[in-house]
């Protein structure tokens, strides 16, 4: 059960008082266990690796998540979440000490909240988490689509200010500028003309949202624009797999979702179309088309299925189709183990190179299946705890 502060803690340097119409929140989650994984990234792809993985069905974090009422339906409220890997203890997200949310703001009653931060793109906060694969399911990092390029999972804007409506009989919506903090490129504008070098650090990001959910019917659509993705701390990811989209100047995605609860199962679908703008050449778009299913059994017993078709257009053929498995059994409210299997095969070309197989959201999970491998075949078994 989450703990709630209701006089001074002392958590590591920080001091937290709460006072009698205010609350702050320690919460937190680890997720750790054990992979394999047929091709990894090194030689030739013909080695499997067997490795401890963390924040697969979720990533480990703890934060802190506080409000103040102050009167007429008015609080004030923030959020520092922390992301680290359980394995080694590092901090996840660059090194950022808060590097998953760090925002502070307003909320009003049948209105909404305005917020000031790093905080989520609509993208992550409509799509990802309702109607994918990777957010019903334990499946998680590893069935988000090849290193998360179309924001599903880990869309996180800097230097952000952000409207999230109230929820309005099921209806809620909302917007998001990332300011780029720099002189002259106040819209993520290169040094100058439309071909030349970013300025350092020149990155601007909007995001718009809009979701229905009531009852068991539920379905979203949301569109995030990312000016200069490898100029943030840290940067998009614009590779998908082995195939690199050069130096991007522009990285969009729109995508729509969909879900309906049946009794004890739930079923999903979800697209989302990636756009790569270089600063010369031609634009490659990679495109992601998804459908699932859950069913528990029990209370305490669910397994999952999913399905994934993704592909790149422009000068490159490459395809993925990836296939998902999982079964997640609560030993209580706050803990639980599962096992899950994923299969990805890679077919085409990204130019005169065959492509290559990546499950996951990041490569930091296994990488390409390596030259000479086009598929890729994973098995985990892990446990999850919240605080």
């Amino acid at each position: 059960m989450k703990k709630t502060i209701v006089a001074t803690a002392v958590l590591g340097t920080f001091t937290l008082t709460a006072h009698a119409q205010s609350s702050v929140t320690l919460y937190g989650l680890i997720d750790a266990g054990i992979s394999y994984v047929s091709h990894a990234r090194a030689g030739t792809g013909s080695d499997s690796l067997v490795k401890y993985d963390d924040g697969v069905a979720q990533g480990s974090r703890w934060g802190l998540r506080g409000s103040e009422d102050l009167g007429g339906g008015l609080k004030a409220l923030f959020v520092l979440e922390n992301g680290f890997n359980s394995g080694n203890g590092t901090l996840g997200q660059g090194g950022a000490l808060f590097g998953r949310q760090a925002y502070v703001g307003l909320s009003k009653d049948a209105f909404g909240s305005l917020t000031f931060g790093r905080q989520y793109s609509f993208s992550t906060d409509y799509l990802g988490g309702n109607y994918s694969t990777g957010g019903q399911t334990v499946a998680g990092n590893y069935a988000y689509h090849i290193n998360d390029v179309d924001q599903l999972t880990s869309s996180r804007i800097n230097n952000s200010v952000k409207f999230s409506s109230a929820n309005f009989s099921g209806l809620t919506f909302g917007a998001l500028y990332g300011f780029s903090n720099q002189a002259g490129a106040f819209a993520g504008a290169p040094a100058s003309g439309t071909t030349a070098a970013p300025v350092a650090g020149s990155s601007r990001s909007y995001s718009l949202g809009v979701n229905y959910a009531n009852g068991p019917f539920g379905i979203g659509a949301a569109y995030t624009d990312i000016r200069y993705p490898s100029q943030v701390a840290p940067a998009f990811s614009t590779t998908i797999a082995n195939v690199s989209t050069g130096n991007v100047r522009d990285l969009r995605t729109v995508g729509v979702g969909s879900r309906y609860a049946i009794g004890p199962a739930t079923l999903w679908a979800l697209y989302t179309n990636t756009r790569f703008e270089p600063l010369t050449g031609a634009a490659t778009t990679f495109a992601a088309y998804e459908a699932g299913a859950k069913y528990a059994f029990t209370p305490a017993l669910t397994a999952g299925a999913g399905y994934t078709y993704m592909h790149l257009s422009n000068a490159n053929t490459g395809h993925w189709n990836q296939g998902d498995l999982s079964v997640d059994y609560a030993l209580s409210k706050r803990t639980d183990i599962y096992a899950l299997g994923i299969y990805q095969i890679a077919a085409g070309h990204n130019g005169t190179q065959d492509v290559q197989a990546q499950i996951g959201s990041s490569t930091s999970f296994f990488g390409p299946s390596g030259s000479g491998a086009d598929s890729q075949l994973a098995f985990r078994v892990g446990i999850r705890h919240r605080f």
